[in-house]
């Protein structure tokens, strides 16, 4: 999730406002939508269909819909959203990640998107659970096309049925109040991965995007990573600083995920899987989703993004309380700073690299769509994972090579944290 309307409450503390992608014009040139290459890629996601480790409709479904599912109906176009049932299916997606998403909780943020997000720890459990609610609701409201899906047959059973398998997955830790009862209830509700982290640090894992405290994970944390483990519950980390990552990877005995990151070899950002995590990913069998956000896709677009911040935070400085010319301030700063664009291209360089650094087994697909207010150039939204697959099949990737990468390392993931799980809770010699 990488939403302004809560990210840009915290700039004047945080670096991830920075990183919020503006698309722009004057963008690198996108691959046709209609020749072979797509045609193959159509083919072969019909054969294996996507599994997209992050969308986040179920945000804007209390955002923009109070909660209500049929201002947002999935069956019908829907414009001002990137998720709706025709564009699922142009995009060739058979499994989803539905983010149950609540913001941090954080000084200061007691109004603006949501009065509910403040300095209130239990707020946000409730908050999740009302998300993970509206996953529920789609389900029941949808069964023709959505099934729940609690484990990787599960999964593969919806597909068969030409169904959407919709998996749940919780961002950021703050959502169980570092209570280990909660995520035992939360996986019981159907929570399959849990990011230790969001923006914010929690108690007992430090963010990628706040100031280090413990350098990594807690003994509490590494409890929790356990109790992933032992539950069967994947442990996601993206947002995660790299100490965490590194303390995660120590102690799982489970293959992690990163539902929704990128390269940082490639566009230096915080929120990118640095490389020496990527070399990690044979030994611990994990996947790396790519993701789709321009400010981390494109090192152009984030260093854009860090100049607007430090825009703002001088004009903040400048005129305190006036809003009004803090606004005007900085649209004055954009019309003579024109904004770069991330391209289609450089998401499959990001592919690329962890190809190569962590090996074809160890990449997936996170769009973040609908968490992210603007977008990489041919991909726009749900619909267009087939040209992003074609771009992959021009730069010689086999057609194994694309299944895995759409859905069967994610799959071999979450059979690895299933087997794991059935070894822990073995009573040994048994």
């Amino acid at each position: 999730m990488t939403l302004p309307g809560v990210e840009l409450l915290m700039a004047a503390a945080l670096p991830l406002a920075a990183l919020v992608a503006i698309a722009v014009p004057l963008a690198a040139a996108v691959t046709p939508q209609s020749d072979a290459a797509v045609e193959r890629a159509r083919r072969l996601l019909r054969e294996v269909p996507i599994i997209d480790g992050h969308n986040d409709y179920p945000w804007e479904v209390r955002q923009k819909a109070g909660f209500d599912l049929a201002k947002l109906d999935m069956r019908q176009r829907q414009p001002s959203i990137m998720t709706d049932f025709e564009r699922l299916a142009s995009g060739g997606v058979g499994g989803q990640f539905w983010s149950v998403y609540v913001p941090s909780p954080a000084p200061g943020i007691t109004s603006g998107l949501s009065a509910e997000i403040q300095r209130d720890p239990a707020a946000s459990v409730t908050m999740t659970l009302e998300q993970i609610d509206i996953v529920h609701r789609m389900v029941a409201r949808y069964p023709d096309k959505l099934a729940l899906a609690l484990t990787a047959d599960d999964i593969e059973r919806a597909q068969k049925q030409g169904k959407i398998a919709s998996l749940i997955g919780m961002e950021g830790g703050h959502s169980i109040n570092s209570s280990l009862a909660t995520l035992r209830m939360m996986y019981r509700l159907g929570a399959r991965y849990m990011t230790l982290t969001h923006s914010l640090n929690v108690p007992w894992a430090d963010s990628a995007t706040d100031t280090p405290k413990l350098d990594g994970l807690s003994p509490f944390g590494e409890d929790v990573v356990r109790e992933m483990n032992r539950l069967g519950m994947l442990v996601d980390l993206s947002h995660t600083s790299p100490a965490t990552m590194a303390d995660a990877l120590r102690v799982t005995t489970a293959p992690v995920v990163f539902s929704h990151s990128s390269a940082r070899a490639l566009t230096d950002v915080a929120r990118n899987v640095p490389d020496d995590i990527l070399r990690q990913m044979p030994k611990n069998g994990g996947v790396v989703m790519v993701t789709f956000v321009p400010g981390f896709v494109s090192q152009q677009v984030a260093d854009y993004n860090a100049r607007e911040t430090a825009e703002r935070t001088r004009l903040t400085a400048e005129l305190k309380d006036n809003t009004a010319g803090i606004t005007s301030g900085l649209e004055a700063w954009r019309a003579k700073n024109p904004t770069p664009r991330a391209s289609l291209l450089q998401v499959a360089d990001h592919i690329d690299h962890i190809k190569k650094t962590a090996g074809i087994d160890h990449v997936g697909l996170g769009g973040d769509f609908d968490g992210i207010t603007s977008v990489v150039v041919g991909l726009e939204d749900v619909s267009t994972y087939p040209a992003l697959i074609a771009e992959l099949l021009r730069r010689g990737y086999t057609d194994e090579d694309i299944k895995k990468i759409a859905a069967r390392n994610i799959l071999r993931v979450i059979r690895g944290a299933e087997a794991a799980a059935l070894k822990l809770r073995t009573p040994a010699g048994k």
